[in-house]
Order: C-alpha cells, then sequence, then structure tokens
C-alpha cells in the first residue's frame, strides 16, 4: 500500500452530522469529501460538496461514484443492490460492503445471523400480524416491537406487555417487525469497532444512558467491572467477524443482572455513542472510519482521559429555526468541546449536536457526567 496527499476522494451516501464530522476528520488527511443527500445545504455540506439526490437515485448515485474514488455510507437508507451495481460497473471500493449493510438494515436478518453464528443476543420472533406478537407475548411474558427497518432513536420500537394492545402496536410499527424479549440489564453499553486491511481494533468499552429510547449520554471508562469489558470487547470482535468489509461499526450491547453481555444492534457505521472519541480518543472514530474504508493503516484507540458525551436535543414544543443559546458557559469550560451539527431547523427531540467534557485520571467519572449534564442542560434554542 502506497499512502500518500492530497488523497483520494471519498463518496458518502448521507450528508447528515456524520458525514459532516467525516468531512471534519478526512480534511487533515487531505482526503476530499463529496456527499449525496436529498436536503438542499444539507450538514456535511458545510465542509464537503454536496449532490442533491434520494439515496436510491441511479442518476445521482452514479454521479457520486463517478466524482469519487472510493465509496461508503453514513446512514442505512443506502441501497445495497445499487452500490453493488455501481462497485461492478464503476470499478469502485464501497465499504462496508453492501453485504454488511443488507445484513444489519433488517433487524430480524440481523439478530438471525448473530444467532445462528452463536453470538449472545436476547431471545426474538418474526412478527407479521397481531398473532404472531400475541405468541411471542405468550413467550416473552413482555416484549419491544421493533420495525424491521428504518427505525433509530426509538422510532420503530414500541414496548408491548398486553394481548389486548397487539393490533394498535402492529398498527404503531407499520410494518414488518420482530418482537424481542425485554432485557433485565444492568446498563447499556456500547463498543465502537473497526475492520481495516486485515486488522480488527475496538474503543474502550463506553456506557449509555438513554431516556425514551434517545441516547442523552456517553460514558467512558463504562461504570462497570473488568469482567464486563472484556466480555464486551470478546463479543464486539466477534460480531465484527461476521460483517464483511472495512469500516467503523457501533455496536450496541447490554449487561444483563447477571453480568452476561447480549448484543442489541449494530450500526455498519459512525455511532452517535462513538463521538466521544473525537476528543477522548487518539484517534477519532470518524478518521478511523475514513481510514479503513480506504485500505489505510488504523490509527490508536487508546481513550486520552475520562471522558462524557452529552447530546444536545430539541428542546422544543414544535418546530422552529435553529438557534442555540446560553453557549457562554460550556465555551469557558475547561476541557469541554461544543459541536454543533448546522441543521436549519430544530424539532423536538432532534439531534442538534453535543458537548465532549474531558476529565483527568483521578477525576470522578460520575462527576464529570454531572458537569456534563448541567452544561448540556443550560443550553437552550430561542
Amino acid at each position: 500500500m502506497t499512502v500518500t496527499v492530497p488523497g483520494p476522494t471519498l463518496g458518502v451516501v448521507g450528508g447528515g452530522q456524520l458525514g459532516r464530522m467525516l468531512g471534519e476528520a478526512a480534511a487533515p488527511l487531505g482526503v476530499d469529501i463529496v456527499v449525496l443527500d436529498p436536503t438542499p445545504n444539507c450538514p456535511a455540506s458545510a465542509v464537503a460538496d454536496q449532490i442533491v439526490g434520494e439515496f436510491t437515485d441511479p442518476d445521482a448515485m452514479a454521479e457520486l461514484a463517478a466524482r469519487s474514488d472510493a465509496m461508503t455510507f453514513e446512514i442505512e437508507l443506502a441501497d445495497p443492490d445499487l452500490l453493488d451495481e455501481l462497485a461492478a460497473e464503476e470499478g469502485i471500493a464501497v465499504h462496508p460492503s453492501p453485504d454488511a449493510l443488507r445484513t444489519i438494515e433488517d433487524k430480524l436478518v440481523q439478530k438471525r445471523t448473530f444467532g445462528e453464528a452463536d453470538i449472545p443476543i436476547p431471545p426474538f420472533h418474526r412478527v407479521d400480524d397481531a398473532e404472531d406478537l400475541r405468541a411471542a407475548l405468550d413467550e416473552f411474558g413482555s416484549v419491544m416491537l421493533k420495525a424491521r427497518t428504518g427505525g433509530y432513536d426509538g422510532r420503530g420500537n414500541v414496548p408491548v406487555t398486553d394481548s389486548d394492545d397487539a393490533e394498535a402496536a402492529i398498527e404503531e410499527v407499520g410494518g414488518p417487525a420482530m418482537a424481542e424479549a425485554f432485557v433485565d440489564f444492568e446498563r447499556e453499553l456500547s463498543v465502537i469497532g473497526v475492520r481495516g486491511e486485515g486488522e480488527i481494533r475496538t474503543f474502550p468499552v463506553g456506557e449509555n444512558v438513554h431516556e425514551d429510547e434517545i441516547l442523552r449520554e456517553t460514558v467512558v471508562p463504562a461504570r462497570t467491572t473488568d469482567e464486563v469489558t472484556e466480555e464486551a470487547d470478546r463479543v464486539a470482535r466477534e460480531v465484527l467477524s461476521h460483517l464483511p468489509g472495512r469500516g467503523v461499526f457501533g455496536i450496541e450491547l447490554f449487561e444483563t443482572s447477571g453480568g452476561d453481555v447480549l448484543v442489541n444492534e449494530v450500526a455498519p457505521r459512525p455511532h452517535n455513542s462513538g463521538h466521544w472519541t473525537i476528543e477522548g480518543a487518539r484517534c477519532s472514530q470518524f478518521q478511523q472510519h475514513v481510514r479503513a474504508v480506504l485500505g489505510w493503516p488504523l490509527g490508536a484507540t487508546d481513550r486520552r482521559a475520562p471522558t462524557v458525551m452529552a447530546n444536545i436535543l430539541g428542546t422544543v414544543e414544535e418546530s422552529q429555526p435553529a438557534r442555540l443559546a446560553g453557549l457562554e458557559a460550556p465555551l469557558s469550560e475547561s476541557g469541554v468541546s461544543l459541536h454543533w451539527y448546522g441543521k436549519d431547523e430544530v424539532r423536538p427531540l432532534r439531534k442538534m449536536g453535543h458537548l465532549t467534557a474531558i476529565g483527568g485520571e483521578d477525576d470522578d467519572i460520575q462527576m464529570l457526567l454531572e458537569r456534563a449534564r448541567e452544561l448540556r442542560d443550560g443550553l437552550y434554542f430561542d
């Protein structure tokens, strides 16, 4: 492998905040980014060229391929069949592999794949109708009904405990689904893993704090035992070994009350729970993704210091132009970094940015979490 700069151009399907942070990470490497996104002036357009078009538009995708030396995606709405066609027709590498996207984009296929590989997962059932859901309730007692495709940040997830609610739950999900047994978990964890050219690396295990199925904070190191973090890393590496292609994968996990580790869901791209790596790790998940997709050597995944990431969500009752205020405190705080995603409109609970707080090795991680929350909660939209 010969690496030179200026480097190649990387085409990215999707131009949201992940595409924006990919562009920020690629620039120091001399790598240019071109993104395809249907929203004019998408967040990534501040740091990358944008092609305005739908993710399933063959002409727009062909233009992206023609302008790129390699391609990737930052959203699961990318069409794996179209990516395969472009790879063949244009002779362009696409990573992670479209086959990995096929496995992951359908939660039922994802769970079956991991189950067949003896990767620990919660029990689950395919659900096509209310009778299927009632059968799952009879077996598991209570379930999380999940849309097989398209759901994120709690959307497409419906908790169900009563068989009388089966029809309403099916209607709310609005399509093919699966029912997963509720897990008696102690905490939610995640591992950001990266597959390079012949190598696999993982970042330290993070602890994720959710509310209403939306990630609020990630704490690194996770507040758990060494045995659990070692098992989480082992399970994550096992997951990576069954997903083809190069790139970053976000692996969400449950730590059960008995100390077991189960795979919740996997994302074939940089992940919200890995944003802490921008300031908190030697090489961020975004630069790792660029390196991996291009087949370049991977960077170090060591953390620099205890780190807390706190999401900035839309604290509004209805949609309005995005204007964030209350920034004086976080901007004045040593060890705190602000990331604004550049979205023009704020909506209720929409992810608009995040804060990262870095502590010292001897600092109390709980106090660091509370400080990050205090600074984040002092922000508001006017």
